[in-house]
């Protein structure tokens, strides 16, 4: 056997360590994660009234997991222009470290433990663009039909981290403590860093591009926005300037208000915090800049490749469904704060003969469903479904099956609407019944979450696919944005007057309103997918 045979016949040497890491990274991010909001509630937020410590909860909660999927684009930059995947790793993970380092020393003092939350949310932003793609580089032309396993193995890591994670932490966290829960995600941190160092002799390193591309996503646009026509004008980049004065306007007008003192001035909503803010302005930007942009994208042709002008084409159109996307997420990360809190008001079905009370002992738990019905159901769904429903001549395409993952998110709340109806009643509800609800979520975001992968990996050619993918990102960025939005109305007198003339609690009603919010974007979404000019950027063979 050649050399080069037997090269690609194996998978690379260093790719264990990465996996390795990525084991160990996922069991603490999911460690801490799932214990957040019962340890929120119990211990941190005691100094808040009762009836007020489940909101602030959903808040912090739902602002940690805006920060998670926002840095991401911190990371990937700095990548990109400065330091490469491998040093923007390791650095990250320090940091990512000193984060659960500070959650597990400051479980009693909220300055400390949210310094804490904001290092992880930083850490493990900043990495989450690159492992995968600092996986795809350690191979080449030869192996490259071995990395397949690689992914998959990386699939099956998190979520069988994160099952373990679900099930295991909030027992440590009732026998043992906060300190111990939030330390040993800290361990097993520290644990996935030392490996990640561990193969740095081994490791293939691309270079960073330092933004040396002439036909980038951003160098396009640019173009496209600064040239004028004939006439000498230029609407779309009036459009973009004004997404940036509207933007900074924003800022400002909560800089004022919070210096002045929140409600003091009126200039901006009091219950308007820096975090609703400022992902407020980066939606006016990206909104702003996508339609400006789209308006004079022609105008880049002759400057530029035509092939870089249809790539940020197509990179403009998918932004749009993945904005249809974001309701979903709002949904699906609440089962992590909302459906928690709904799970701590149900009965333990202890006497049922079913029931596996030697392990599932209390509502955070149940949250392990999740990540074991992921692993059943995808190849349940490719395996089963999707070729019974191609036998019956219904094709489910990637659009398709997205807009029905975001209209079962919605069934899946209606079904816990309906249990929290029957906890307002005064009935005694069996936690099982939660794993109604948790089929359906999982259901729509095997449809949604892992298609749109596939759907953006196929519309955006190899030159813009880092791009979708940083965008991909903050689509569970501003599904957070909306329950913050939503807390901060329902503690508004008028709000709260109206859905108390519903007759419903504001539970109840807030689990039927993002209901019909899906319900509202998985229509949106079936009208844009109609129209949608579906393309094929795979590789030729």
């Amino acid at each position: 056997m050649t050399a080069v045979a037997a090269d690609a016949a194996r998978l690379p040497r260093q790719v264990p360590y990465i996996i390795g890491n990525e084991a160990c990274e996922r069991f603490s991010f999911y460690g801490m994660r799932n214990i957040l909001t019962p340890f929120l509630v119990s211990t941190l937020l005691l100094y808040a009234p009762e009836a007020e410590r489940a909101g602030i909860a959903k808040d912090v909660f739902h602002s940690f997991v805006i920060g998670v999927y926002f840095f991401p684009l911190l990371g990937g930059w700095l990548s990109d222009r400065f330091f490469g995947k491998y040093n923007t790793v390791l650095w990250f993970s320090l940091i990512y470290c000193a984060g659960h380092a500070m959650l597990a020393a400051f479980e009693g003092n909220r300055t400390g433990f949210y310094t804490g939350l904001f290092l992880i949310a930083l850490g493990s932003g900043g990495i989450k663009p690159l492992v995968v793609s600092f996986v795809g580089d350690q191979f080449t032309q030869a192996n490259k039909h071995l990395a397949k396993i690689v992914f998959d193995a990386f699939y099956w890591t998190i979520n069988f981290g994160s099952f373990f994670a679900s099930l295991l932490m909030p027992i440590l966290l009732r026998e043992y403590g906060p300190s111990v829960a939030f330390g040993i995600p800290g361990v097993l941190m520290g644990i996935a860093t030392l490996i990640f160092w561990m193969g740095r002799k081994q490791y293939v390193r691309v270079p960073p591009t330092r933004g040396e591309d002439p036909d980038s996503f951003f160098n396009v646009a640019r173009t496209a926005l600064t040239t004028r026509d004939a006439n000498g004008s230029r609407p779309g980049l009036v459009v973009a300037a004004a997404g940036v004065v509207l933007a900074v306007a924003m800022l400002l007008c909560w800089a004022i208000e919070a210096i002045a003192g929140e409600g003091t001035l009126g200039v901006w909503p009091r219950d308007a915090g820096f975090v609703i803010t400022a992902c407020l302005a980066l939606g006016v930007l990206i909104a702003a800049g996508g339609v400006g942009t789209s308006m004079q994208l022609e105008r880049a042709r002759g400057r530029h490749p035509d092939a870089a002008v249809d790539s940020v084409r197509a990179v403009l159109r998918i932004l749009i469904v993945f904005a249809l996307t974001t309701p979903f997420w709002s949904l699906f990360d609440q089962k992590a704060s909302t459906w928690v809190l709904q799970g701590a008001e149900m009965r333990v079905p202890h006497e049922a003969w079913w029931w596996p009370s030697f392990l599932v002992r209390e509502a955070a738990q149940m949250q392990a469903l999740n990540p074991l019905l992921v692993m059943l159901l995808i190849p349940f769904n490719n395996l089963v479904v999707f070729p019974a429903l191609r036998r019956m001549g219904f094709e489910p395409t990637a659009l398709k099956r997205m807009g029905w993952g975001i209209a079962i998110s919605g069934l899946s709340w209606i079904v816990a609407g309906l249990i929290q109806l029957n906890l307002d009643g005064g009935g005694a509800t069996s936690l099982a019944w939660q794993t109604l609800p948790y089929i359906l979520l999982t259901l729509g975001e095997v449809l949604v979450s892992a298609t749109a992968l596939e759907f953006a990996y196929s519309q955006a050619t190899q030159a813009m696919k880092g791009v979708i993918m940083a965008f991909w990102y903050l689509t569970s960025t501003f599904g957070s944005l909306w329950v913050l939005l939503t807390n901060a109305a329902v503690r508004n007198e008028t709000v709260t007057s109206r859905i108390a003339s519903t007759g419903l609690s504001e539970n109840a009603f807030l689990m039927f309103f993002f209901a019909g919010f899906a319900f509202l974007a998985a229509a949106a979404f079936a009208l844009y997918a109609r129209r949608y000019p579906m393309q094929d950027n795979y590789r030729a063979a």
